[in-house]
């Protein structure tokens, strides 16, 4: 038996991957910026509402079935971009965009995943595939990136809006953590006890992130090229930028990290085609409020124009169901999967996904709806 196929739930699968990853890796995925009261404030949120359950229906056939972009998903779930996958795991992001296919869901590829635009298209080829573009300082090189999304038939570009400069996130600070690995004797005991994940390392070499090749000239390997995005995050970005990507985009557009209402109605002006509500899973501004909290007012501004998606703290079925009930389309889900890939690569992913879709159609049975449809503010209780 796999060690994930023990696991209950998306906790439980963290638990595993706690056990199996070396402190300084685990706090690097698991972690938020600062106090992490914007991390612990995503799951808090979902803790402020109940379900009211409905009775004596038929939920004997459920349906999970839904469409959001205009395309059909077999569940109201997308995953969420998620970086630097391959040091959890060797292979993670093509493990977890293997589990979207299988379950026929989106897949959001980050610009700084261990696995390149191009591998996702022919090694994991999830059907709807988006690509996940940071804005650099380098347009040249950011505008390069989005055509090679293009030319490899990606559905939909995300634009994350939220991360003018990177969140201070102190777990990494206190496991001398970095990337490239900065070797001190406190981070060297770290990685030495878990030598299972150490001998990955040491007979396979630290995963790269192909995407970013080449985007710093004055890196010499692929550990440096890495690091460098960070520095490159490009804080004069704006709105005037964003209708130049949306000029040459093609196919559909995604906002990430919209928690504003005046925010989402110029998005929509400028032509998105979808909005994610996130605050980077707490990983940015730690003051920032719940993207739950900020969940109804974004509905409210966009008035079913377009369609709006949840980020932040999903962790259970019955989360879906509220996120569902409160106007969002669909949710993206990063760290659930990422637990379940650090824990057994695409096994562990693949039991996240079930986990969540098993937990989705109990609790939808448990409140009397048999559709994805039927989810709405008339099942919650505050």
């Amino acid at each position: 038996m796999s060690a994930s196929a023990r696991a209950h739930s998306i906790d439980d699968l963290r638990d595993l991957a706690k056990r199996r990853l070396p402190r300084a890796v685990f706090d690097f995925f698991d972690g938020g910026a600062e106090d992490e009261q914007a991390l612990s404030g995503n799951r808090t949120a979902f803790r402020q509402y109940q379900l009211v359950p409905r009775v004596l229906r038929d939920v004997s056939d459920v349906s999970l079935g839904t469409t959001f972009l205009g395309e059909p998903s077999a569940l109201p779930i997308a995953i969420a971009p998620t970086g630097a996958v391959g040091f959890g795991w060797r292979g993670g992001d093509i493990a977890i965009a293997r589990a979207a296919a299988r379950h026929a869901i989106p897949y959001g590829l980050s610009t700084s995943a261990t696995a390149s635009i191009d591998d996702i298209a022919n090694y994991a080829n999830p059907s709807r595939r988006w690509f996940q573009a940071y804005i650099l300082r380098n347009r040249t090189f950011t505008d390069a990136l989005i055509d090679r999304a293009q030319a490899a038939a990606y559905e939909a570009l995300m634009i994350t809006v939220d991360l003018p400069v990177g969140g201070k996130r102190e777990r990494d600070f206190r496991n001398d953590f970095a990337i490239p690995f900065r070797y001190t004797a406190r981070n060297v005991l770290d990685f030495a006890s878990r030598p299972r994940w150490a001998l990955s390392m040491l007979l396979h070499g630290v995963p790269e992130m192909p995407n970013l090749l080449g985007l710093d000239a004055v890196a010499s390997d692929a550990n440096a090229i890495a690091s460098s995005v960070g520095r490159n995050y490009d804080p004069s970005f704006k709105w005037h930028d964003l209708e130049h990507i949306r000029a040459r985009w093609p196919g559909k557009l995604i906002i990430k990290g919209i928690v504003h209402p005046d925010d989402a109605r110029r998005a929509v002006e400028l032509g998105a085609d979808a909005l994610v509500v996130s605050n980077h899973g707490g990983r940015q501004l730690d003051a920032g409020m719940p993207t739950l909290a900020a969940l109804p007012a974004i509905t409210a501004a966009v008035g079913g124009v377009v369609d709006v998606m949840l980020d932040g703290g999903i962790r259970r079925g019955s989360d879906i169901v509220t996120a569902l009930a409160l106007g969002a389309k669909a949710v993206l889900i990063g760290r659930a999967t990422l637990y379940g890939a650090c824990a057994d690569g695409e096994t562990g992913a693949m039991r996240a996904l079930d986990i969540l879709r098993d937990e989705l159609r109990r609790t939808m049975q448990l409140c009397g709806v048999a559709s994805i449809s039927e989810i709405g503010p008339h099942l919650l209780h505050q």
